[in-house]
C-alpha cells in the first residue's frame, strides 16, 4: 500500500501481523512527469536530477524489509539519497 505523494511506502504481511513503513526521499520514478503546476514541476524535475537515487535502490530497501525472519520486525526506514538533506 502506498500513502502519499512520495514520500511514504508501507508493507504489512500477514504473518504475525508485522509493518513496515518507509519513509522516501527522492526516488527516481515517473512523478516529475504527474505534477500538472509547470513551475513546480520543474522544480520538482531539477530536484531529482541532481538527487534522485534510482528505483532499484528503493526496491532492495523493500526486499530487505520483506526478508526478515517471522521473529523480525522492521518497523520504521527512513530511506532518502545521501545528497538530500533530512
Amino acid at each position: 500500500m502506498r500513502e502519499g505523494i512520495a514520500d511514504r511506502f508501507v508493507i504489512t504481511r500477514a504473518s504475525n501481523s508485522r509493518t513496515t513503513v518507509i519513509s522516501l526521499g527522492a526516488v527516481a520514478t515517473e512523478l516529475p512527469a504527474g505534477i500538472s503546476d509547470a513551475e513546480t514541476a520543474e522544480n520538482v524535475r531539477n530536484f531529482y536530477s541532481q538527487v534522485a537515487v534510482p528505483a532499484d535502490s528503493f526496491a532492495r530497501v523493500v526486499a530487505f524489509a520483506m526478508s526478515q525472519p517471522d521473529d523480525v520486525d522492521i518497523n520504521e526506514i527512513l530511506y532518502r539519497p545521501t545528497k538530500q538533506e533530512v
